[in-house]
C-alpha cells in the first residue's frame, strides 16, 4: 500500500481539484494578468533579438502537427518547446507583473506552461482525457490557481535565502496546475508535485550584483518547460516519492532547505491575483518605486534652477528585498545587469528625464556607453531600512517603497521623496489605466486597433475554445504587421 504523500503536496492537490473559484472579482483580475502577459510577449517577440535567438523548435523547420502555436510568433511546438519560448517572451525584458514577500517572483510565468498545454490539448482533441473543458474560464481558472499556489508559497516561505532562485514556484505550481489540466488523478498529481521537489533547483547566481547574466529572462521558460515534462512524464506511468520533502536525509526539507518545514500564513484561495504588482515600466520591481522619487526630485531641480551636474549624492531608503537583488555596484557588462540595477535606474531616469525603456539597457544604447550616468551611479547610496520591509512583508500592507533624498554640491539637500505604492500597485488609483495604456503600446507593435479589439472581447468570452484564444495571437499567413 502506498504511503500517504507529505502534507503539503496533499493539502495542493486538495486545492486544486475540490476549491472552486466563486469571486467575480478574481476572475476580472486574471482577464487582465493575462492580457497583461500576453502583451508583454508580444513586446518581446517585437523588441528583442537576443530574446529571439532562443525561440523556435530545436530541429530547424520543425512543425508540430497540432502543436502549441506560440504567441507572437509563427512557431507551432510541442508543449514543452513551446512552454520554453512563451515563457521567454512574457519574462525576458522584465515587464511582467511581480509579487513580494518573503520569495519574491512572477506568476504570471505559469502561464507559459498552462496556454502552452491546453492549446496543444485543444488541438489534438483527446477523447480520452478526463480533465475540465478547454475553454476560457478553464483557461483563467488555472491561471488563478496558478498564481495563487506560487503567491502564497511566496509569501510564506523564502528559497532565496538557501540560494535557491524563486523559479522553483514557477515549476511547483505550473507542474500541479498542468496536472489537473492534462486529467490526472489527484495521487498522479501528488506525483507529479513530488517530481518537483525531487529535482535539483537552480541557483539563484544569475539573478544577484556582479553576477547578473541573460539567464534571469529564460529562467522561468526553463522551470515552465521542466514542469510540462514532469507532469507528461507521470501521465505515461511515472511515480512518485510520497516523502520526497520529509525523509531523511535527502528529502527536500533535509537537503535543501536547512531541515526546516514549510509553515504558510494563509490559506490557499484567490488573494494573489488580485494583488500582484504590474509593472508599467521595463525596471525589476523593487526598483519602481525609486524611479518614480528620483523624477519627482529632478522636477524639484530643474524648478530650483539646479541641474543634474549639480547633485553630489542620491541616497535610497528602500527594503531589504531591494538591496539584495538590484543594489549592484560592479561593473555592468549586459542588459540584464543594467535593468537590476537600481543605481544604473535611477541615474537613467534622472537624467533622461523619464522612466527607463527596453532599449536603454542594450548595449548599443547611449545610456549603456554614458560616462555621465556612470558617474552619477557611483553618486547613489542604498541603505536597507527596517520600517520599509516590514511593511513590504506585511500582507496586509504590502508596499513596496522607497525614498528618495538628493544632496546637492552646495550643500543644499532636497527633502526625502517616498513612494509606497507606486503605479501598478493595486492601490494606486493610476494602475487601471496604466497597465491598460501598456497592453495598447504593446499590442499595436504587431496587431491593429480593429483586431486588438477581436482580442478584448475574446477575454471575455467564457465559451470560447483556447486555441481560438490562441490563433488571435499567431502570426503565421500574416502578410503584414498589422494584422
Amino acid at each position: 500500500m502506498t504511503p500517504p504523500y507529505d502534507p503539503p503536496i496533499q493539502s495542493l492537490t486538495t486545492y486544486l481539484y475540490n476549491h472552486t473559484i466563486t469571486n467575480p472579482t478574481a476572475y476580472t483580475s486574471a482577464r487582465t494578468a493575462l492580457l497583461d502577459a500576453l502583451g508583454c510577449a508580444i513586446e518581446t517577440a517585437s523588441k528583442s533579438p537576443e530574446a529571439q535567438k532562443l525561440l523556435g523548435p530545436r530541429v530547424p523547420g520543425t512543425i508540430v502537427p497540432n502543436g502549441f502555436r506560440v504567441p507572437g510568433t509563427k512557431y507551432q511546438l510541442d508543449p514543452v518547446k513551446g512552454a520554453f519560448d512563451l515563457g521567454v517572451l512574457i519574462r525576458y525584458l522584465d515587464h511582467n507583473d511581480a509579487l513580494g514577500g518573503r520569495e519574491w517572483g512572477h506568476p504570471s510565468d505559469n502561464l507559459a506552461s498552462i496556454l502552452s498545454v491546453t492549446d496543444w490539448l485543444c488541438r489534438t482533441n483527446e477523447p480520452t482525457r478526463k480533465g475540465p473543458p478547454l475553454t476560457m474560464h478553464t483557461l483563467l481558472t488555472a491561471l488563478i490557481k496558478a498564481y495563487e499556489i506560487q503567491g502564497i508559497y511566496a509569501q510564506s516561505i523564502s528559497f532565496n535565502t538557501h540560494g535557491t532562485d524563486h523559479v522553483i514556484l514557477v515549476k511547483l505550481a505550473s507542474a500541479a496546475v498542468i496536472s489537473w489540466l492534462l486529467g490526472l488523478t489527484e495521487s498522479q498529481t501528488m506525483a507529479t508535485i513530488s517530481h518537483v521537489w525531487m529535482d535539483g533547483h537552480p541557483s539563484r547566481v544569475y539573478r544577484s550584483a556582479e553576477n547578473t547574466i541573460p539567464r534571469k529572462g529564460w529562467a522561468a521558460g526553463d522551470a515552465c518547460m521542466r514542469a510540462v515534462h514532469l507532469a507528461l512524464l507521470v501521465r505515461a506511468g511515472q511515480v512518485g516519492v510520497p516523502s520526497v520533502l520529509s525523509t531523511v536525509p535527502w528529502g527536500f526539507y533535509k537537503r535543501d532547505f536547512g531541515g526546516g518545514r514549510f509553515e504558510f500564513t494563509r490559506e490557499l484561495g484567490d488573494w494573489t491575483v488580485m494583488n500582484v504588482l504590474y509593472k508599467v515600466m521595463p525596471v525589476e520591481g523593487h526598483g519602481i518605486a525609486a524611479v518614480e522619487a528620483v523624477l519627482v526630485q529632478r522636477g524639484r531641480l530643474l524648478k530650483m534652477g539646479y541641474v543634474v551636474g549639480d547633485v553630489r549624492r542620491i541616497e535610497i531608503r528602500t527594503t531589504r528585498a531591494a538591496d539584495l537583488i538590484i543594489n549592484n555596484r560592479g561593473p555592468l557588462g549586459n542588459a540584464a545587469e543594467r535593468d537590476h540595477c537600481i543605481q544604473f535606474v535611477v541615474a537613467l531616469a534622472l537624467l533622461k528625464g523619464g522612466v527607463p525603456e527596453v532599449g536603454d539597457y542594450l548595449d548599443e544604447s547611449c545610456w549603456a556607453r554614458s560616462q555621465e550616468l556612470e558617474s552619477l551611479r557611483e553618486r547613489v547610496v542604498v541603505v536597507p531600512d527596517d520600517r520599509l520591509t516590514a511593511e513590504y512583508l506585511d500582507p496586509e500592507k504590502k508596499s513596496i517603497g522607497s525614498g528618495l533624498t538628493v544632496c546637492l554640491n552646495d550643500r543644499t539637500v532636497l527633502p526625502e521623496v517616498l513612494v509606497e505604492y507606486p503605479i501598478g500597485h493595486i492601490r494606486n488609483p493610476d494602475t487601471s489605466a496604466a497597465v491598460r495604456d501598456k497592453f495598447m503600446r504593446n499590442m499595436r507593435l504587431v496587431f491593429s486597433d480593429a483586431h486588438v479589439a477581436r482580442i478584448l472581447a475574446a477575454v471575455e468570452d467564457d465559451e470560447m475554445s483556447i486555441s481560438e484564444f490562441v490563433n488571435l495571437f499567431w502570426l503565421q499567413g500574416s502578410s503584414s504587421p498589422k494584422l
